[in-house]
């Protein structure tokens, strides 16, 4: 028994399937809010499943990333934590975050809208021109963010398939990957981009990676590991998570044609439709990023202590039936609509608004161009990656 009276139990949910939250995310919403569980590895922790809860423990200082990093702590996964921009606290976040957020403001990236549109559509041509059917996963929903992030990081799109294989190693959960080749996929990546820091050093350059070499040698506000450990960040979560959510976005809308009708009778549903569609996805499959409390911490049904790890998946908030309406229906479009599918607090994605255009212009092309578009196979034929932290399609076959 625990410190509030719970019977600890095992973690409840199994491996996460296709784009579904588990039923029981309900149920211990409403009965358990704050549940002892044990994890698959690393031992006990607290489960939070209301909307309130997680955002207090996305953002309160008490509740720590740091602690966590090299440590057995409670997790579904094998890995243990890594030390980079993701894993750290305030203030060694905040100074690394300052490093490369004025790149991804609202504002710069909205100037971005008509380079990211050209890109679009010229895949979108290749697309059309090859003819239906055609996976529009492999056809758009990777390669653009892979292009997007490519030039903004100054990162040849040549090497594009190197890098990718890499990425989608390293972030495997390690049920068909061993150990050993997830480690060897990482430093792999960071050999890469070894390499073109080198290159920078030789020959600067005024992309963001360029501007990354400057603060570190010239302006010594980070150090050498820590450039490395940004650069992989950036060039992996800048297209690994904005491409499975183009796919799984497409995919919801031509499961449900309906959805896809009431878009293409009414474009200007789309940014309202992205934000939904973010709310309404899950796409983690390791129920959130451990947390370990630094001080005792009350919450909804009981208190966090000292030490103790907490587990809080977003997309659970995002269901939490006294935040929104029919949390479980599709709104293209819903007026209140404060989702936490990019995080909350300090570690909030900084990439957000980047993904947000991308988003919005793929299926604002999409919409105008190929009003058309179904799905060339039934919905429950679809294949989804398996062993891998990020849900999404690992095909997508269409017609217009």
């Amino acid at each position: 028994m625990t410190a509030t009276g719970q019977q600890t139990q095992p973690y409840p949910f199994g491996p996460a399937e296709r784009l579904d939250l588990h039923p029981l995310y309900a149920e211990y919403r409403r009965d358990r809010p704050l549940a002892r569980v044990v994890m698959p590895y690393g031992g006990e922790a607290w489960l939070v499943t209301r909307y309130a809860d997680i955002r207090t423990v996305l953002s309160d200082p008490r509740f720590s990333r740091a602690v966590t990093v090299g440590r057995d702590v409670p997790r579904l996964v094998p890995q243990l934590g890594e030390d980079n921009i993701l894993a750290m606290d305030p203030p060694e976040h905040t100074r690394l975050r300052r490093l490369v957020s004025k790149a991804f403001t609202p504002r710069r990236v909205e100037q971005m809208r008509p380079n990211v549109q050209a890109m679009v559509d010229e895949l979108l041509d290749e697309m059309i021109a090859n003819g239906a059917p055609a996976d529009i996963a492999e056809s758009l929903a990777w390669p653009l963010p892979v292009r997007v992030i490519c030039e903004m990081l100054g990162v040849p799109v040549a090497d594009r398939n190197r890098f990718r294989r890499w990425v989608d190693v390293s972030l495997a959960l390690g049920e068909r990957t061993t150990p050993e080749e997830i480690v060897a996929a990482g430093e792999e990546l960071r050999r890469y981009m070894a390499g073109l820091i080198a290159q920078r050093r030789a020959q600067p350059t005024d992309d963001l990676l360029g501007a990354l070499v400057v603060a570190r040698d010239e302006q010594d506000k980070l150090s050498e590991e820590e450039l490395l450990a940004l650069s992989v960040t950036l060039l992996a979560a800048g297209h690994e998570t904005t491409a499975n959510q183009i796919g799984s976005h497409i995919y919801l809308l031509l499961s449900r044609p309906e959805l896809w009708r009431s878009l293409v009778a009414d474009p200007g549903l789309i940014p309202s439709a992205v934000e939904e569609l973010l709310r309404f996805t899950p796409l983690g499959v390791s129920g959130g990023d451990v947390r370990v409390a630094t001080v005792d911490v009350e919450l909804a049904g009981g208190v966090v202590r000292a030490g103790e790890a907490v587990v809080a998946n977003p997309a659970s908030g995002n269901r939490d039936e006294t935040v929104f309406d029919n949390p479980d229906e599709i709104d293209l479009a819903r007026k209140h609509n404060p989702h936490i599918a990019f995080g909350y607090g300090v570690h909030h994605c900084l990439g957000a608004p980047l993904a947000r255009l991308e988003l919005q212009v793929v299926l604002g092309t999409l919409v105008r161009r190929l009003p058309g578009l179904r799905l060339a196979v039934p919905a429950e034929e679809v294949q989804w990656r398996t062993d891998r932290l990020v849900r999404g399609v690992t095909g997508l076959s269409v017609s217009w």
